[in-house]
């Protein structure tokens, strides 16, 4: 079923996992966590991956048994950056055998080592959109609560997120965030704008400190200083820390559902563990306004 036919009908819980880099031995672990995942009842598992176009083949098998094995909806990621016509078409093609219908149209991140032109003829996922707009494909598009890092202000991002609704996208899913007023704050400048698609947060439980950097680095989020700072008292204990962040994600999560989300997609890093903690913590939320 198409993602935005189900969003028309209730609140959607997700989960996005990426493809592992050990061959046949990754997969199998990566398949044993959908199998997990199937338990929490999630309306569609989103599969990302690597920068540049890594695990790209992968990306196609793992959709396949999310959709076909394990019978949810499979959200497949596609990249334009550096991909030709050619590698968008036999990606597509793939997609349509294994009757995935549901496609995150991206640019994609630059990989901090590549040498050659990364956008070619898909400088922008709007490029990407409006490719794939015939291919009866339901698409759908990222979004920055706290804009874009290429961005010079927020409505200049909002003015982009526009041309992706434009473009074909049919509901959004945001970056990592960790402050929910950023939220709430693209929401309403999205539907001042005349943005009508629904919006969904993306949460990542943080978990270790470690992680900090890299989260500013790859998505621009602001950590609020009080959350910060007690992951860091806790840093040298991992099992208390996780107990944090996990439930710090369900306060977020809580504060979304009561004023309005329309779903939560969850970043869990492909740790059923993690998607386990947070279920069993919202399970009667989850059964009641999901």
């Amino acid at each position: 079923m198409r993602i935005d036919e189900i969003l028309k009908k209730k609140r959607t819980l997700s989960f996005e996992v990426f493809p592992p880099k050990k061959g046949q031995e990754g997969l199998d672990k990566i398949f044993n966590t959908i199998d997990k995942l199937k338990e929490f009842k999630p309306d569609y598992i989103s599969v990302t991956y690597g920068a540049g176009g890594a695990n790209r083949n992968s990306n196609v098998e793992i959709a396949s048994y999310i959709k076909n094995k394990v019978g949810i909806e499979a959200l497949a990621h596609l990249t334009g950056g550096p991909s030709s016509t050619l590698d968008v078409d036999s990606i597509v093609k793939r997609l349509r055998e294994e009757n995935i219908e549901n496609i995150l149209a991206l640019r994609g991140d630059k990989p901090k080592d590549y040498d050659l032109e990364y956008c070619k003829t898909f400088k922008h996922a709007t490029d990407l959109m409006h490719y794939l707009k015939d291919e009866d494909f339901t698409l759908a598009g990222a979004c920055y609560p706290e804009g874009h890092s290429e961005c010079d202000t927020l409505y200049e991002d909002l003015i982009h997120m526009k041309e992706k609704e434009l473009a074909g996208a049919k509901f959004f899913v945001t970056q990592v965030f960790y402050d929910n007023a950023y939220y709430y704050r693209l929401v309403s400048e999205a539907r001042k704008m005349g943005i009508k698609s629904a919006i969904i947060p993306g949460i990542m439980p943080l978990v270790s400190p470690k992680n900090i950097p890299s989260i500013k680095n790859m998505c621009g989020a602001s950590i609020p200083l009080d959350f910060r700072n007690m992951l860091e008292v806790y840093k040298d204990d991992p099992e208390l820390l996780e107990e944090f962040g996990i439930n710090y994600a369900v306060y977020q999560i809580e504060d979304l559902i009561a004023k309005g989300a329309p779903g939560i997609h969850l970043y869990i890093m492909n740790r059923a563990s993690i998607a386990k903690k947070i279920y069993e913590r919202l399970e009667h939320v989850f059964s009641k306004l999901f």
